[in-house]
């Protein structure tokens, strides 16, 4: 196929603790039409992968970066302080920026709520959205909260609008009554600014960060038991998240802008662990969003289409992780020589895969680091070694005597731990254990950065 003649428009659509069996196209109860449209007419990836937590996975996103190397490993606690991605960070905000790009970001940012750590200051030309999560829309519920917030100072929660180079503006109130609002609001200002765009000299990168499904949760009126075949709650934010994205797609397509716009569309993190309503699926795979490194904590949907650039109709199993998109779209932008030497980049350049180039994805291996900064599991290719694990957000990391292997393409429910059954299977932790030598190296050469820390660069 042809290459790259043109620098495409980028929009990255991203939902929130969505699982892998979830949408219709991967098996899920409830009709997603317009979502399973989206991964018919492009690439459907059955094996991407994601970090264990918000924040480590919209790091590696930002910077295709292992999260532990940026100190991004779990969320920010509220009062913690600094937190997130340090200004030395290089985002693909910025790189696609320095590539000539005009960049925005709407929705969920969670990558460092304090001045300097915040999207604009980050690489994104404009933002519309909540620093953190959203379970912060509950806090002011509480009758509590005024009294306890007056006394220590705390501010509540808010949606924040910002310009490179200008002050963040608090525009409304992060609360329970805007909650069901939210991914409406969201949506209305990504369309806005992708019809903007349209007319423009210039490509895009357009960053949506829903909300569903993260709780505390509420239904838009316009979902909200609206259809008989929805029983519960979970049906109707899938439904709601369908028609948003269906939203997304058509004023790309209105727009005139199809054939030159890049769609992703993927989620965060595996469902399950923490809702307070009932649903969620993870397929056939072992665990929730909070029972790393098993693959239904890891593990989600994702696809992308590019109509005469990025084959339709295809389903994959090569691997792909959410350090990838930071190589992959700077090599579509025509910016690969962009890409920081001076720092590990962990994410793998798939463009060639993507754009039917190459039968691989370039990556076969996946190291997952937990909510503690330190190693869980390997995978090479459909072989997992699990050094760790946890059963639960209550539940302590545990450490497993000898490692388990399990077989993923015979074994996805991750029951049959081959090192007991077989034993003969030592061999496979060799290898995977290589993977970690490596990466082990390299951090000696470019230690981590600590949490918060104002890092500056390697000597």
């Amino acid at each position: 196929m042809a290459g790259v003649t043109k620098q495409p428009n980028i929009v990255f659509v991203l939902c929130d603790n969505v699982g892998w069996g979830d949408f219709g196209v991967y098996g899920g109860g409830t009709p997603t039409p317009r979502i399973d449209r989206l991964a018919n007419e492009g690439i459907r990836l059955n094996n991407y992968c994601v970090e264990s937590q918000c924040t480590p996975t919209r790091s590696a996103i930002m910077t295709g970066r292992q999260s532990v190397r940026s100190g991004t490993y779990r969320i920010p606690f509220a009062g913690e302080g600094a937190a997130g991605l340090a200004p030395w960070e290089y985002t693909i905000a910025e790189l696609l920026s320095d590539a000539g790009y005009a960049t925005a970001l709407f929705g969920k940012w969670h990558c460092g709520d304090t001045e300097g750590r915040l999207p604009t200051d980050q690489g994104f030309d404009e933002w519309w959205g909540y620093r953190n999560s959203v379970d912060e829309a509950g806090w002011t519920s509480y009758a509590t909260f005024e009294a306890i917030a007056e006394a220590k100072g705390i501010q509540a929660p808010q949606l924040w609008e910002g310009k490179k180079g200008g002050t963040q503006t608090a525009v409304r109130e992060l609360n329970l009554e805007v909650r069901p609002l939210l991914d409406e609001l969201i949506v209305e200002k990504a369309i806005d600014y992708i019809t903007r765009q349209a007319s423009a000299d210039k490509p895009f990168f357009t960053y949506v960060g829903l909300s569903h499904m993260h709780p505390p949760e509420a239904v838009h009126p316009d979902f909200d038991q609206t259809d008989p075949a929805r029983l519960g709650q979970y049906a109707d934010l899938l439904a709601e998240m369908d028609h948003r994205v269906g939203q997304i797609v058509d004023c790309i397509d209105e727009a005139g802008l199809t054939d030159n716009t890049v769609i992703v569309f993927s989620s965060d993190n595996a469902a399950g662990g923490v809702h307070s309503f009932q649903g969620g699926s993870n397929g056939p795979f072992r665990g929730s969003f909070v029972t790393p490194p098993w693959e239904g904590s890891m593990r989600t949907a994702a696809m992308v289409r590019w109509p005469g650039k990025v084959l339709a109709g295809v389903v994959t199993e090569e691997l792909l992780s959410a350090h990838d998109w930071y190589t992959t779209f700077a090599a579509l932008a025509g910016a690969a020589d962009k890409v920081p030497t001076d720092r590990p980049i962990d994410g793998i350049d798939a463009s060639k895969f993507l754009l039917g180039e190459s039968a691989t994805s370039g990556r076969e291996s996946y190291v997952f680091f937990g909510p503690d900064g330190s190693l869980m599991s390997v995978k090479w290719h459909n072989i997992k070694a699990v050094l760790r694990y946890c059963e639960g957000m209550d539940q302590p990391i545990v450490k497993p005597s000898w490692p388990m292997v399990f077989d993923l393409a015979s074994d996805p429910g991750e029951l049959y731990n081959i090192m007991e059954t077989k034993l003969d299977m030592g061999w496979m932790v060799g290898v995977a254990l290589k993977f970690v030598a490596d990466f082990q190296k390299s951090v000696a050469q470019y230690p981590n950065i600590k949490t918060g820390e104002e890092f500056t660069g390697y000597a």
